[in-house]
């Protein structure tokens, strides 16, 4: 799954769902840490429209056509090779 927000995408593993017990809770304190440390109000109110939409409908239809637009853009940007990796995001 590849989310995008601007000018940052994030690509998601289905791998994760191999992730071992302890690797899995490892990985939830480094987002808890990570999302705790958000300043971009917008990028939050995103994650928090993750949160809450159902887990039975597309959450596409759920985002405003500004939000659309961004991860557009995003798509558009990182297919125009001006992406960054994730790692590199988060240093």
């Amino acid at each position: 799954m590849t989310v995008s927000y601007s000018c940052f995408t994030f690509h998601f593993s289905l791998s994760l769902i191999s992730m071992k017990t302890s690797e899995l809770n490892n990985a939830k304190l480094e987002l808890i840490q990570w999302i705790s440390n958000l300043q971009d109000d917008k990028f939050i109110q995103l994650m928090n429209s993750f949160r809450i939409s159902k887990s039975d409908s597309d959450f596409w239809n759920e985002l405003s056509d500004q939000q659309k637009d961004e991860i557009d853009l995003g798509i558009a940007q990182l297919d125009n090779g001006e992406g960054i990796a994730i790692k590199d995001f988060l240093k």
